[in-house]
């Protein structure tokens, strides 16, 4: 008896799922995207992948990628699709892409065509690399890397201006040490980690943690990590790694504007020295996987 009432609340409570992605389906892709939905057929995937970071400039990098000739914009930066959206369905995705007649529009007047999808928040879900790997196996990955300390205080600022928190950021990074010192021993474990990495301010700069997985799936030529820093400050010259790394032809952008930059005070130097050392074996072990050594330790 406990058994058949039971199996009827869980088929009632799956049912309920279904009715919900359905209609989800529905209001995103035919209402919200229309013809873009219902053309989804005669749309193309993205060949390339910017993962991440959060608060690295991939937004920026978003607009400069756009500018190429040679590339079609997806719709709009972090689409989410292989995460949060992925129950939205393929068309729906696609639905975000050009069409196979801009495309080949393109190719005919500059010789090559690809798409791209921005998404800061894929680089730290396995379960992103693994669903890209199997829609595209051959697909190119960018990640952005900014020096994990002022990621960590641009996050804060963020939070502090949207009314995320009150506390100093000492008093944060504090909360954030005590909880990775606590749960060290389940660094190992990839759902601890996932929820770890969205939710603590410091392991989000773990990035040899992060990147793991997309070294394990994809060939090492398959992804190009750039330092944010360099991509702020010598855009054009990242752009054209960016590029060669696309296979397209080196062109110029004109518009170098930086994207959801803010301004704000520096941190104090003794929290800066403090932040410092205790990433230290963390980006060792990062220019280790990468094979690249960044200028973070001032």
């Amino acid at each position: 008896m406990w058994h058949e009432k039971y199996m009827k609340n869980n088929n009632k409570i799956n049912n309920i799922k279904l009715m919900k992605r359905t209609y989800q389906k529905i209001f995103y892709g035919l209402i919200k995207r229309h013809y873009y939905y219902l053309s989804s057929p005669l749309r193309i995937l993205p060949e390339c992948f910017v993962i991440g970071v959060v608060r690295s400039g991939t937004t920026s990098l978003h607009h400069y990628l756009g500018q190429h000739p040679c590339i079609g914009s997806s719709a709009y930066d972090e689409i989410g699709y292989f995460d949060d959206n992925y129950h939205l369905g393929i068309n729906w995705y696609k639905s975000l892409f050009p069409t196979k007649f801009a495309r080949d529009k393109i190719i005919k007047k500059h010789g090559k065509f690809l798409t791209y999808d921005v998404t800061p928040f894929y680089i730290y879900k396995p379960i992103v690399a693994k669903r890209i790997f199997e829609l595209s196996p051959k697909a190119k990955i960018i990640s952005n890397l900014r020096n994990p300390v002022d990621r960590a205080y641009s996050n804060y600022i963020l939070m502090l201006q949207n009314g995320g928190t009150t506390k100093t950021f000492e008093e944060v990074i504090q909360i954030s040490m005590d909880k990775i010192d606590k749960n060290k021993l389940k660094l190992n474990d990839e759902a601890y980690l996932v929820n770890t990495f969205d939710e603590n301010i410091l392991a989000r700069g773990f990035y040899v943690d992060q990147l793991k997985i997309w070294f394990e799936k994809f060939q090492k030529k398959q992804l190009l990590i750039i330092p944010s820093e360099d991509l702020a400050q010598k855009t054009d010259e990242i752009l054209s790694k960016v590029f060669e790394f696309l296979d397209l032809p080196y062109f110029k952008i004109k518009d170098f504007t930086k994207h959801n930059k803010r301004e704000y005070l520096p941190m104090k130097n003794e929290t800066r020295e403090l932040l410092i050392e205790f990433y230290q074996p963390y980006n060792e072990k990062l220019y280790s996987l990468i094979s690249q050594h960044f200028d973070w330790d001032k």
